[in-house]
């Protein structure tokens, strides 16, 4: 699975997302996200208005714009705008949440903080109900026999997917096309691998203190060899 970053400079600013600001009287800020699939994520502006977020994708955005519509009401996620299939690909068009992603600039020099956000965000998420979920298992996650508790679970839980307020506080989850019910470890394991591979090792304590639980070694190790490969490049460390 490939790492997300920001766009490179050059980023061609995709005639879907264009389209839609036009028409709806707004302005391609920047572009503030390519990922690992090609998807690219530009902020809209506007006089007068807040912020948006348009997100084009070759990979069908529906499962992301439903779960993110349901999921909105009960915790704190982007507000679903627009949703459209065209031409070339998919394109969900959402609100901006107050702050940043915890591997933006400003939390990279902060990675302990950081970690202990997206440790709190997991956990809010994770103590919602899952016999109110309307989605199925975690695509990658399912078909375990030894579960330790089922959640309803983000599905890609990387670093990047926390978003953080200045004070240092979790403010909510983006990227939500894998949301489904899993083991919490499922999450946790992933969560916990990604801090290395945007902040460099030695930041998981922070994590696990703030979601309220001890490392599993072996449910860690499962979880992520069933992810794949660790997208930096590197070689599998054992846990």
């Amino acid at each position: 699975m490939a790492l997300a970053a920001t766009p490179p400079p050059g980023t061609t600013v995709p005639r879907s997302i264009s389209e839609w600001a036009r028409r709806h009287g707004r302005e391609v800020a920047e572009l503030v996200w390519l990922s690992g699939v090609g998807a690219v994520t530009a902020r809209l502006v506007a006089p007068d208005s807040k912020a948006l977020f348009a997100k084009w994708s070759p990979v069908d955005l529906l499962p992301e714009a439903e779960r993110m519509s349901w999921l909105s009401s009960r915790h704190p996620c982007p507000r679903l705008f627009d949703f459209q299939e065209e031409e070339d690909g998919w394109l969900i068009v959402s609100g901006a949440l107050p702050g940043a992603s915890a591997v933006s600039p400003r939390w990279k020099t902060e990675p302990d903080r950081a970690a202990a956000a997206i440790g709190d965000g997991l956990a809010m998420l994770h103590a919602l109900d899952p016999a109110i979920s309307m989605f199925g298992e975690v695509d990658w996650a399912d078909g375990q026999d030894d579960i330790d508790q089922l959640v309803i679970a983000h599905g890609d839980a990387c670093a990047p997917n926390t978003i953080i307020v200045d004070d240092g506080s979790f403010v909510g989850h983006v990227d939500l096309g894998s949301l489904g019910v899993a083991d919490r470890w499922a999450d946790l394991a992933i969560a916990s691998w990604s801090l290395e591979w945007n902040f460099g090792p030695g930041h998981e304590a922070p994590f696990w203190d703030a979601y309220g639980i001890s490392p599993d070694p072996d449910r860690i190790a499962q979880y992520r060899a069933l992810w794949g490969d660790d997208p930096t490049g590197a070689a599998r460390q054992p846990v």
